[in-house]
């Protein structure tokens, strides 16, 4: 019974968010970007982090440029949140009229070819559309975090299963099965760009600070001998919906030397936030994990 209480506001949430999917998203749009405002004014210590990153990835811009890219970026994020309704409850044939999908002949050419694939995804705020929809066009694999939140788990698995995929847990024993699938001619759906502290990390240029970087994404392409295909999810203005877009296969990767990969794929990743810098996740303290004697950042 305790437990049932504690999850009020979760079961809450997850009930406010099913009523909403219902409606248009020309009017859910607007409404989540209201939302992500609001949550901008009260969720001081997130804006901080947001601030902080902008600041050091984009010195050149002045404070108020800034601070308006914050600001987009949290009325994007607003957008997310309500919207995960339709990841979660909407019928298929409105998920794919709602997410435009383009470059995926690429991915089918390379699977013909029977070669493994990994699809690169860095962190947008569009990345669960994204993820949902990649299930659709392909049976892919991809590791999942449990949250502490059982409320919350329960419907991210849900949402992200819903069409077929297949979930593995973030633990040494999904590696092995992660190579199999992908052997077997499954895409593997991989996020590589979050600080996860030192263990397994190296140290790369990350606009231009030194950033802690998983190196997943050489050691998965290597054993696997997969090629890497940059999956990105882009928020379109108003109800226009998102568009799921597949980058050219990278060549030469991985190369053997595992520094220079990460700084590959730092630097790939880099160029596709520049392009819509206010939908990546900033509100992740992307450079908490410091070089040997430098200051903390946050």
């Amino acid at each position: 019974m305790k437990r049932w209480i504690a999850e009020l506001p979760s079961r809450f949430l997850v009930a406010l968010l099913w009523l909403l999917h219902w409606l248009p998203l020309a009017i859910l749009a607007p409404l989540g970007s209201a939302l992500g405002l609001l949550l901008h004014v009260l969720i001081a210590p997130r804006r901080r982090v947001v601030r902080i990153n902008l600041r050091l990835a984009f010195p050149e811009l002045s404070q108020a440029e800034r601070d308006r890219m914050a600001r987009r970026l949290f009325a994007n994020l607003g957008r997310t949140l309500l919207e995960r309704g339709l990841l979660w409850w909407a019928p298929r044939a409105r998920l794919e009229r709602l997410i435009a999908v383009d470059g995926d002949e690429r991915v089918r050419a390379l699977l013909s070819a029977g070669r493994p694939v990994i699809l690169m995804a860095p962190h947008f705020v569009g990345l669960d559309m994204g993820g949902t929809r990649v299930t659709m066009l392909f049976d892919i694999v991809s590791i999942y975090a449990r949250q502490r939140n059982q409320v919350i788990d329960r419907w991210l698995l849900h949402g992200r299963s819903r069409f077929g995929d297949q979930l593995l847990q973030p633990r040494h024993e999904s590696i092995r099965a992660t190579v199999k699938a992908m052997r077997a001619g499954r895409p593997f759906y991989y996020l590589p760009d979050m600080d996860h502290g030192r263990k397994e990390s190296v140290f790369a240029p990350f606009f231009g600070v030194q950033a802690a970087t998983i190196t997943g994404l050489p050691r998965f392409a290597r054993m696997a001998d997969a090629v890497v295909v940059p999956c990105v999810t882009r928020l379109l203005p108003g109800g226009q919906g998102y568009r799921l877009s597949f980058g050219e296969p990278w060549e030469n990767f991985p190369s053997g030397d595992v520094d220079a990969d990460v700084a590959r794929m730092n630097a790939e990743i880099e160029a596709l936030v520049r392009t819509m810098p206010d939908q990546y996740y900033w509100v992740h303290k992307r450079f908490k994990t410091r070089p040997e004697g430098e200051p903390r950042i946050y």
